[in-house]
């Protein structure tokens, strides 16, 4: 039962007090007014918003954006740590500069709208708005649940239209172009890819005993993502999950040829049941060499810069004030940084080390391996390593393959994403 309670204001003038017991038994106030009528008539409310299954807390919507977010959603809201990351990421660069000092009450669809449009006139790509107005939409439909705000801000907020990428399909003469590209190292991991359409979490976490050596059947049970240590539970660098993407486990069969070197090279390496099949000390130590700088005569001159000023190419003054990047002028001011470092004038930088537990970094072999690869190759437009995986599907499926088939092989849970 809610109750009034006279105090005497800054002025000296009577203030009534409205107060209410929550749903843990905690008296709370639902504010300060000039009569106990009025008073009265608050705590009246909102045990009838009680009665009515709405529990209510009037100062809850004086909350805003950033504490609600921080300190309730946040910790509270169960998500895996790999989305986690992501949400944080793009909840502090896309949101919180707009709504984070607002009250939760007061946004409204208005300023949703004038979001997006500030968005996109700052350049912002469509797809990060429309990812950024899905994290929005699920703080307000969290707090909407929470009964700390009226209205949902994001109903009926339409976003830029998103263009459907195609996809970019390897034909066979081109996996095989790529293929003599690649160092020894990461031929098999690539082989594996596009034969068994693994994503690159299930690729990296296979372990020798998920490949069964009489049936050729691998077993895909878990997979592995790369984390910044603080949204992971132990502060590492790599989570297994026991699970793959789609939740559920799947088995399928490779070809024997396959199987049987992946198997030898296991045996070769001495690796134990447990042990991962493919490593980041495997694939390192076989980096591509960078390759070597032609000898021009005549180079000539950079592009104007900003002055208007040209330099001649190959010169330190070209690559400091043309400010060009070709192969001549780095080369020349890595010359000029060689030589002080000779001199003893400059400290070498040390080798960065990757932070790894011998699971591949997904970024370390595109940039060092896949990339360069590709370029050798003269693959154009073009390839991700996630691009095997569609390139599997479809071989697949020009081969006369049934779809449902192809839907279980690679772990879809709806047949429309096949």
């Amino acid at each position: 039962m809610g109750y009034s309670r006279k105090r005497a204001g800054k002025d000296g003038r009577p203030r009534y007090t409205a107060y209410y017991l929550d749903l843990h038994g905690r008296t709370c106030s639902a504010g300060t007014f000039s009569s106990r009528k009025d008073a009265d008539k608050a705590w009246q409310h909102i045990e009838s918003q009680f009665a009515a299954g709405r529990p209510t807390d009037p100062r809850r919507g004086r909350m805003t954006f950033r504490t609600y977010v921080d300190d309730i959603w946040f910790p509270n809201h169960m998500i895996e740590p790999s989305t986690k990351q992501s949400y944080r990421y793009n909840i502090d660069k896309h949101l919180m500069p707009t709504f984070g000092p607002m009250k939760m009450s007061l946004i409204l669809p208005v300023h949703v709208r004038e979001w997006v449009m500030s968005m996109s006139n700052a350049g912002v790509s469509p797809a990060t708005i429309r990812h950024a107005k899905i994290i929005l939409s699920s703080i307000f439909t969290t707090a909407l649940s929470d009964f700390m705000i009226a209205l949902h801000p994001c109903k009926g907020v339409k976003g830029p239209t998103v263009a459907v990428k195609e996809y970019r399909i390897l034909t066979p003469e081109e996996y095989d172009v790529l293929q003599e590209s690649l160092p020894l190292g990461a031929q098999l991991l690539v082989e594996t890819a596009i034969e068994s359409g693994l994503r690159w979490g299930e690729l990296t976490e296979l372990r020798v005993r998920d490949l069964h050596p009489t049936s050729c059947i691998l077993t895909v049970t878990r997979s592995v993502v790369e984390l910044q240590p603080r949204f992971h539970p132990n502060g590492e660098r790599f989570l297994v999950k026991p699970y793959p993407k789609g939740k559920r486990s799947r088995r399928f069969k490779l070809s024997r040829p396959l199987v049987d070197r992946l198997l030898a090279k296991a045996r070769e390496q001495g690796k134990e049941p447990d042990d991962l099949l493919f490593t980041f000390d495997e694939v390192s130590d076989e980096e591509p060499a960078a390759a070597p700088v032609a000898v021009i005569d005549a180079i000539g001159l950079t592009e104007p810069n900003e002055q208007g000023r040209r330099y001649q190419h190959g010169t330190l003054s070209a690559y400091t004030a043309g400010r060009c990047r070709c192969a001549h002028c780095r080369g020349a001011f890595a010359r000029y940084r060689a030589q002080r470092r000779a001199a003893g004038k400059d400290a070498p930088r040390g080798t960065r080390k990757r932070d790894t537990d011998g699971h591949i970094p997904r970024d370390w072999f595109r940039r060092v391996i896949w990339e360069p690869a590709c370029k050798d190759a003269g693959i154009d437009p073009p390839v991700r390593p996630h691009d095997l995986r569609h390139s599997h599907a479809s071989w697949l499926l020009a081969g006369g393959a049934d779809i449902q088939v192809v839907k279980d092989r690679l772990g879809h849970r709806s047949i429309a994403t096949t």
